[in-house]
């Protein structure tokens, strides 16, 4: 296949994913051979376009989180805002949260996979903020694992809100308590 098919494939996946996601209240019913028809293509595309339908889902929920935050300007104002690293953490940890509640049916449908298969050392949008926080107190190292735990922790807690809810009286629903519930990890991560 060359690379203007593989790229057009992968385009349709991707359309052919987020409408099945968007339209549907379950996404266990969004199966490789529903996203394969709608798409157009071989089931088999999923799998070699990007290495399972988890990933795909996952690729799907990047895309559309991108896109909230590039057209979010709250994301543009804590990032160029005057506050504290820690600051900007719990600010960009509640808005994630948000939309991970937001998009529910993704969250749910992909933080297990991300959870078990996310590189422990990779990329975090939160790790500036943690290594600017400890101003060389911590290594990288230690940064990184940081930002996977906090980043781990805000993951597993919305595919498991509606437990928490009812378990511990915590609705992250209401703003106050997800605020207060994610500075509380915050605060817990980032001590000296």
């Amino acid at each position: 296949m060359d690379k203007r098919n593989l790229e057009a494939t992968k385009k349709a996946l991707l359309d052919a994913t987020e409408t099945l996601m968007t339209g549907c209240d379950d996404p266990v019913l969004v199966t490789s051979r529903s996203i394969a028809k709608e798409a157009g293509v071989n089931v088999a595309m999923i799998n070699y376009c990007y290495g399972s339908r988890e990933a795909l889902l996952l690729a799907v929920f990047q895309r559309i989180q991108e896109g909230g935050q590039a057209s979010n300007p709250i994301f543009t104002e804590i990032l160029r805002g005057n506050r504290s690293p820690k600051e900007k953490l719990i600010e960009v940890h509640i808005e994630s949260m948000k939309m991970m509640l937001e998009y529910y049916n993704y969250a749910k449908a992909i933080t297990k996979y991300v959870l078990l298969n996310r590189r422990i050392g990779g990329e975090r949008k939160s790790l500036s903020f943690i290594m600017e926080h400890f101003e060389g107190r911590k290594t990288e190292a230690e940064c990184r694992l940081i930002a996977y735990e906090l980043s781990s922790l805000h993951e597993l807690t919305v595919l498991r809100y509606e437990e928490l809810k009812e378990t511990c009286g915590i609705d992250l629903l209401v703003e106050s308590e997800l605020r207060k519930y994610v500075t509380k990890h915050v605060n817990m991560f980032l001590t000296d």
